[in-house]
């Protein structure tokens, strides 16, 4: 990908937040997130056991022949939940840009999709999610091979991708080890498993001004508080591990 280090290594995989840098062609597969800056397009999810959830994504194409009528609405959140969820995201997405990507300016206003997809059980979840980082995987695996091949190897984009059409991982994986000295194992797990958001109670410092019959002024004093934050990881989440480790993401539900 042509543009800085920085946003190259961060734009590989993301599972709930992020960018996808995307390989050429029809080879490989579609990548979960908005392409940023000039790319092709891989169209075929990852093949999986975990892939019957897609089954419980409803059509919502819209009906022929009809005017299509777009309505914003800044109230009844609670009904709209949809539009809200994907307006904060795209918000903040252009918010905090800078944040993350100091020297790479956004060349257009990002736009995002969204839809609600219901899962009956928390083995449904699971498979959903676990079947998104074995997407992540296959695309990343595509990906990091796709621009080896274009920076480091000197070939053209289609040439890149002529060579790819149809490889299996294990292919993919000597041509990266062969041919650039790559491990593909031992990438930054950010990229091989994307990233996964989570709320985890911490316990931080901080001052407080408290006043006492001998110091009526009042004196800044050090104490403990609890709260919940966002904590990125950068882990398997297909296993047991991630969930025994985290039972209280599915406590709600039991």
């Amino acid at each position: 990908m042509l543009y800085s280090s920085s946003l190259v290594r961060f734009s590989r995989a993301a599972v709930k937040v992020g960018l996808s840098k995307s390989g050429g062609g029809t080879s490989g597969v579609e990548p979960f997130f908005l392409k940023v800056g000039p790319q092709t397009t891989c169209r075929t999810m990852a093949k999986s056991k975990f892939e019957y959830v897609r089954n419980f994504e409803a059509d919502d194409t819209c009906l022929q022949n009809c005017w299509v009528v777009v309505r914003l609405d800044g109230r009844n959140f609670h009904n709209k939940f949809i539009s809200h969820v994907v307006s904060q995201f795209s918000s903040s997405f252009v918010f905090y840009w800078e944040d993350f990507f100091k020297d790479q300016s956004l060349l257009f206003p990002p736009g995002f999709d969204g839809r609600v997809v219901l899962y009956p059980s928390n083995q449904n979840l699971r498979d959903y999610l676990s079947w998104r980082q074995a997407d992540c995987h296959i695309n990343n695996l595509y990906n990091t091979t796709f621009w080896a091949l274009v920076q480091q190897g000197g070939l053209s984009n289609r040439e890149a991708e002529e060579k790819l059409k149809g490889t299996l991982a294990g292919v993919k994986n000597e041509i990266l080890f062969s041919e650039f000295n790559i491990n593909y194992n031992k990438e930054p797990e950010m990229f091989r498993k994307g990233t996964v958001l989570i709320w985890q109670k911490v316990e931080e410092a901080v001052d407080k001004q408290v006043t006492t019959p001998d110091t009526p002024e009042g004196i800044n004093v050090m104490v403990k508080k609890t709260r919940k934050k966002i904590l990125p990881l950068h882990v398997d989440i297909i296993g047991d591990g991630f969930w025994e480790e985290h039972l209280e993401i599915l406590a709600c539900s039991s």
